[in-house]
């Protein structure tokens, strides 16, 4: 998780995608900034029209206890995407104090440990 955060802060283009899997309503209570909503459910019919085949893509979902981010993979997968998952979620990555964005903007999170 700290390696895309760090590679989303960077400079330039992080060489991956960053997917959102969950429902609308999780992505508007927060997301990772810049990423990507795409719903697991979708997949089939909206990931040719939003994402870039040659673009390595990184899924997430909730948390660890949540399997959505390991279905989009594998539906992303199907399709022909090159996919890892980011593990722990969005809920790690509030955890861990990185800044995140709701439906009214960006937000600074606070770690919680």
């Amino acid at each position: 998780m700290s390696d895309v955060a760090a590679a989303l802060a960077g400079d330039g283009d992080p060489g991956f995608v960053v997917v959102d899997s969950r429902s609308t309503e999780a992505w508007d209570q927060g997301h990772v900034p810049g990423a990507v909503h795409l719903p697991t459910a979708l997949i089939p019919q909206q990931a040719e029209q939003l994402l870039d085949r040659s673009v390595p893509v990184v899924t997430y979902c909730w948390g660890p206890g949540c399997n959505g981010a390991t279905r989009a993979a594998l539906a992303l997968a199907e399709l022909g995407f090159q996919v890892k998952e980011m593990l722990g979620g969005f809920e790690y990555w509030v955890r861990e104090g990185f800044a995140y964005e709701t439906w009214e903007g960006p937000t600074s999170a606070r770690p919680t440990r």
